[in-house]
């Protein structure tokens, strides 16, 4: 039974996460580009803020259950799935932190050149996150259907 709740809560965070990161690669980064690279980058700064503590809780969350749930002999597609999701948090931290960083830096011009490329390269980065995400969820999702 404990490994049942194991694999929905990865199954779970892997979801929330891979929603939460497509919605940005999808919605929210195009509508905040469309508002123009000075307004951009001053919406970028409160939104990451809000969004760091969500999506790094759901990160590391479901990877410690999906690789819960393979050390509890469910199979190695739960230690696939959890390398995954948990791939995002080194990647962030490597690749999109000194980006993050960047954008955030209160000596950038927002309304630069630099400024928009930034923009535009975080948007590409995080699509990483997105895809990553998802191959995790689809991984769960097909672990519980056909393996479970």
């Amino acid at each position: 039974m404990i490994s049942v709740i194991i694999k929905l809560l990865a199954t779970l965070a892997a979801g929330l996460f891979s929603g939460a990161a497509i919605y940005v690669n999808l919605v929210e980064h195009p509508a905040r580009m469309q508002c123009g690279t000075a307004l951009a980058v001053t919406e970028f700064a409160p939104s990451y803020k809000r969004a760091t503590v969500m999506q790094a809780s759901l990160a590391a969350f479901g990877s410690i259950n999906g690789i819960t749930a393979w050390l509890l002999s469910s199979g190695i597609t739960w230690l696939i799935g959890g390398i995954f999701l948990g791939a995002v948090i080194p990647f962030t931290l490597i690749v999109m932190f000194p980006v993050n960083k960047k954008l955030l830096d209160p000596s950038l011009d927002k309304s630069s050149e630099n400024a928009a490329e930034l923009l535009s390269r975080w948007g590409r980065l995080h699509s990483m996150r997105s895809f990553l995400s998802l191959a995790s969820f689809l991984i769960f999702i097909m672990s519980l259907v056909f393996v479970t």
